[in-house]
């Protein structure tokens, strides 16, 4: 039996009209939060994410992409360029508060399905729309996908060896930040709609989203109007701040002020570096980073880094090893903190996914719908939530409706 929803957002009801990452990360997290999600897949296929495989997960036909984004939804197959289709998603708007959707700009128009055409007949609808760049501006028409938009807003422009290739980042962090800023939005145009009754739309565009975190790079430039270097994997404003070679490996140093440094120099036999004006402050150090980096890689490597993890600690300076996943989720901390859940699929196949990272004292992060199977719920929205009958569900089934 299916668990009671008990999180802040019980009672909610969302419609789901999103694939891939961006939209399904913003809908399972609203999910997590205890609303209802109904997911809406294309009948056969459904997300395009089932099919993003290698690896699916052990002794299931499931992708692991797609169960790291969709639990705690409900998935109906619905073909909306049909008018059965669209009829029902107006039946399922009747019941619905939120509407999420990452079509391209205009898309859903054409089924009678845009903000502007639902927004008079369901005036407290806040409806949610995820694309590449936004509803307006010249590249509003263009696909958006995760590794252009990373290239487009700059990141990649800043992560890389100095003398290497620009790279992005190892995950897909346009999408995931434009789920997330969705998230928030949505959340907001809650409380505007308690105050006035009035829903809105929620216009988030990745690049839009993309431009916004590249918080203190993007001040370095409107500052200074000079574009940031990559710096591997050094820090544009702190000194040092970076990765350093040890006796087996890597350790990552974090030296965030001046009383910290002179504390590192005096523990490990730098004090010379406290005498050395080109060292001397932050701004010093920051300026002749490439001395900071000479001077002291030969000390980091006297130790392997457990040991420098150690002695760091005890002195208070920030460090850490670079972990691989398999590091990671064997982490002490990470599994004290609950960091993955156990989820069984309505088919019995157990799965393990990363939780929701979100912790509330009073309302925790809700998990009581695994990822859903292709399908699986559309009898039970149909004719639980629409009152439809069997004979009527078949009906669509045999039109392909459903």
């Amino acid at each position: 039996m299916e668990k009671a929803p008990s999180g802040p957002l019980r009672g909610l009801r969302v419609l789901d009209l999103t694939r891939v990452l961006a939209g399904p990360t913003c809908t399972q997290m609203l999910g997590d939060m205890g609303a209802e999600v109904i997911k809406i897949e294309r009948p056969e296929s459904g997300d395009d994410t089932r099919g993003f495989a290698p690896p699916v997960w052990p002794g299931t036909t499931e992708s692991a992409y797609f169960l790291g984004v969709n639990r705690n939804k409900k998935s109906l197959t619905l073909d909306i360029a049909k008018e059965e289709g669209q009829a029902i998603i107006h039946q399922l708007l009747e019941t619905c508060d939120i509407l999420v959707e990452n079509f391209k700009v205009g898309a859903l128009a054409k089924y009678g399905l845009g903000f502007d055409q639902l927004k008079a007949k369901y005036p407290g609808l806040i409806y949610c729309s995820i694309t590449g760049f936004g509803q307006t501006g010249p590249y509003a028409p263009r696909p958006g996908y995760d590794a252009l938009i990373q290239g487009m807003g700059g990141v990649m422009s800043l992560t890389g060896e100095p003398e290497g290739l620009p790279q992005k980042v190892g995950v897909p962090v346009a999408d995931l930040f434009a789920g997330l800023y969705g998230c928030i939005g949505i959340l907001a145009a809650l409380r505007h709609r308690e105050r006035t009754g009035q829903g809105q739309q929620i216009d988030i565009g990745m690049l839009d989203t993309s431009v916004a975190w590249l918080a203190n790079q993007g001040m370095n430039y409107l500052a200074t109007g000079e574009n940031p270097p990559r710096l591997g994997n050094q820090h544009p404003n702190i000194a040092p701040y970076q990765v350093f070679p040890t006796k087996d490996g890597h350790i990552v140093l974090s030296v965030g002020n001046d009383p910290t440094f002179e504390r590192f120099c005096k523990s490990f036999g730098c004090e010379a570096m406290l005498e050395d004006p080109r060292f001397a402050t932050n701004a010093e150090r920051v300026a002749n980073r490439d001395a900071v980096t000479a001077t002291l890689t030969p000390v980091m490597q006297s130790k392997t880094t457990a040991e420098w993890v150690a002695a760091l600690e005890e002195r208070k300076i920030g460090c850490g090893p670079i972990n691989k996943l398999s590091d990671v989720f064997a982490d002490p901390h990470v599994k004290a903190r609950g960091c993955t859940v156990d989820l069984t699929l309505s088919n019995g196949a157990a799965v393990t996914v990363i939780a929701n990272p979100v912790r509330l004292s009073a309302t925790p992060a809700d998990y009581r719908i695994a990822p859903p199977l292709l399908g699986e719920h559309s009898e039970e929205v149909l004719t639980g939530l629409l009152g439809m009958t069997e004979a009527q569900v078949q009906a669509l089934k045999d039109k392909g409706v459903v």
